[in-house]
This record gives structure tokens, C-alpha cells and sequence, in this order.
């Protein structure tokens, strides 16, 4: 086995395209980390999944907080509170959510854990030269049973994260513009795309957790948004265009779940 780094820090996403919580540990099943994404707002005059990737539609939907009251478990997805903007907060079990999220969000809405049989959102692409459809607004397929866009675990390294701000110093490259599960930081103090290497291969997590690094995660007009303390940014999106085919960070399956902490090794098991 060969010893790659450890975890620094854990996350998860309540609902989905909401900010969401920052964790000391987290159970890693089938599903990916336990309690991800398992609450999304959709619209009900499109039967669209509400997402950041329209940001022409909802352009302040980072600037709402989701956690849980209590943890999750796996035979139980807890109670969600919201956090405004204002500061205000609501609970996904009172009785008029949907009417009190419907008129912060100026739209028709209904909080959801059951994800139904068609599961798309749209999604605006950046208007910029470097990419293809740049401007226009696309109906995009979700993984199957989910609502993940894509893959269901996403990792990322502050390698990564320390080679682009040397890109492009300007920017701010915070963590929160990309929405990791996992950030790993690495043994070795060399700079760039590192995770790109895990590809097809398995790392182990802690004494438990093993995952198959499946494919690398494309970026989006997600990343170039306002959020918190962080600027609208396009120049985050060239960036990552320009040096990495759009890339950063890397999606990924699990193959054995169990619990995973901050401070866990990370090792390349094949």
C-alpha cells in the first residue's frame, strides 16, 4: 500500500445545491456520505430539480444553509433547518415549508427526499469563448435514483486547490466554489493535478472506507458564483479550462463503506 496523505476536511450537503455543513467525521455508504444530497427543492411548474447551474433562475441559492438537526442514520434522514440569508431560520418538517421557500425563491416550490422517476435540472453554461455552448441554457439528466449530477462521493486535494492559486493569484480558489466531500491533503508538497493519477485505481480511507476513483469532475458556472466572502469570478472557470480540460477533483464509488474522520490516511490499495 502506498501511503498518499490524509483527510483535512469532511463535508456534506443536505440539500442539494444549498451550502451545507462542515463535519468531524461521517458514515460512507453505498449512497456515498451518509445524508448527501438527500434533500433537493424542486419546481413544480417544470418538474426541474432546483440547481446553482441556473444561476439566471436562482442566483442566491448559495447563500442558503442546510443541516441537520439531529444525525442521520441509515434507516432515518433527519430533520433539515434552513438558514436565510437574514439569518432566519426554517424546518424542513414545518407545515408551510414549501410556501415559506416558495416565496423566498420568487417561484413554485416543494422540498423533496423522494427523488422521482425523471430526475433533470437545468443548466446554464458560461458565457465565455472556451466553451462550446457558451450562454445557453440545457436540460441535463441526473445519475439515476439520485440527485447527484454526476458521480456520488467527490474528493479533491489542496495540491490542487495551492496549484491553481500559483495559476492564477488573483482568484480565490476557497474550497467552498467547489463543493467536495473529501479534501485530501498530501504527503508530497509537489503542486498540480495530482488526483488526476487515482483514476481507475482504489485508495482506502482510515481502517474501513475503500473507493474506486471513477472519473474526474467537470466543472461548471457553479464555481465562478458569489457566495459567502467569495466574488463572482469567470477568470476561476478559464482557469481551470486552461490548465486542467475543465477538470478538478475526481468522482468517486464506494467499494466498502464504514465511518471516516478527519486526520485518516489515505492509501493507494491497487
Amino acid at each position: 500500500m502506498n501511503n498518499i496523505g490524509s483527510v483535512v476536511s469532511l463535508f456534506r450537503y443536505p440539500i442539494k445545491s444549498m451550502a451545507g455543513e462542515k463535519l468531524e467525521s461521517t458514515i460512507i455508504n453505498k449512497e456515498g456520505v451518509l445524508g448527501d444530497r438527500s434533500y433537493a427543492l424542486i419546481d413544480t411548474t417544470t418538474n426541474k430539480i432546483v440547481s446553482a447551474k441556473n444561476p439566471r433562475k436562482w442566483p442566491d441559492i448559495f447563500k442558503y444553509y442546510a443541516k441537520y438537526i439531529n444525525e442521520p442514520t441509515e434507516s432515518n434522514i433527519t430533520e433539515v433547518e434552513i438558514t436565510f440569508p437574514n439569518n432566519s431560520t426554517v424546518k424542513s418538517t414545518q407545515e408551510d415549508i414549501n410556501q415559506v421557500l416558495s416565496s423566498a425563491f420568487n417561484g413554485t416550490l416543494k422540498l423533496i427526499s423522494t427523488i422521482p422517476k425523471k430526475v433533470q435540472l437545468e443548466e446554464c453554461f458560461a458565457d465565455i469563448e472556451e466553451i462550446n455552448q457558451h450562454g445557453n441554457v440545457t436540460e441535463v439528466n441526473m445519475a439515476n435514483g439520485t440527485f447527484f449530477d454526476l458521480g456520488i462521493i467527490h474528493l479533491l486535494t489542496t495540491s490542487t486547490i495551492k496549484k491553481c492559486e500559483e495559476l492564477y493569484a488573483d482568484g480565490n480558489f476557497h474550497i467552498n466554489r467547489f463543493r467536495p466531500n473529501i479534501v485530501v491533503d498530501l504527503d508530497s508538497k509537489e503542486l498540480g493535478f495530482i488526483e488526476n493519477e487515482w483514476i481507475g485505481k482504489n485508495i482506502a480511507i482510515g481502517d474501513e472506507v475503500i473507493l474506486k476513483i471513477k472519473e474526474p469532475s467537470p466543472r461548471c458556472i457553479m464555481t465562478t458564483l458569489e457566495q459567502d466572502n467569495l466574488p463572482k469570478d469567470i477568470n476561476i472557470l478559464k482557469t481551470i479550462l486552461k490548465n486542467n480540460n475543465g477538470n478538478l477533483g475526481i468522482y468517486a464509488d464506494v467499494v466498502q463503506g464504514g465511518r471516516i474522520k478527519n486526520n485518516d490516511v489515505i492509501k493507494i490499495i491497487k
